[in-house]
């Protein structure tokens, strides 16, 4: 009886096979990323990275899940908030002055 060479693997019995087309909508990409933390992100977002108390969090994390939202629009919403009442008692925020 002859040994069976299998070194072709899988996809030498199966031949050629068609690269697969991943399901649903194709991806568009028409912003321009400047920035790595811009990558995978929708039109004016960026990702940020923040270290926070464990206990505010699991509740803003709550606050998502009960009102059915995503985590960041939660965040978002509370950003908006803060910044409308700062605004409101000081002004408009000054930008950072570049250097």
């Amino acid at each position: 009886m002859s040994k069976k060479n299998f070194t072709g693997g899988l996809s030498s019995l199966l031949g050629d096979q068609p690269e697969k087309k991943k399901p649903g909508r194709p991806t568009t990409q028409t912003k321009e990323i400047t920035k790595s933390s811009q990558e995978g992100t929708k039109e004016g977002e960026v990702r940020a990275t923040f270290i926070v108390r464990d206990e505010p969090l699991e509740k803003l994390k709550a606050i998502a899940y009960w009102d059915r939202l995503l985590i960041k629009d939660v965040i978002n919403l509370a950003f908006s908030e803060l910044i409308a009442k700062y605004e409101k008692k000081n002004g408009a925020v000054k930008p950072i002055p570049k250097k």
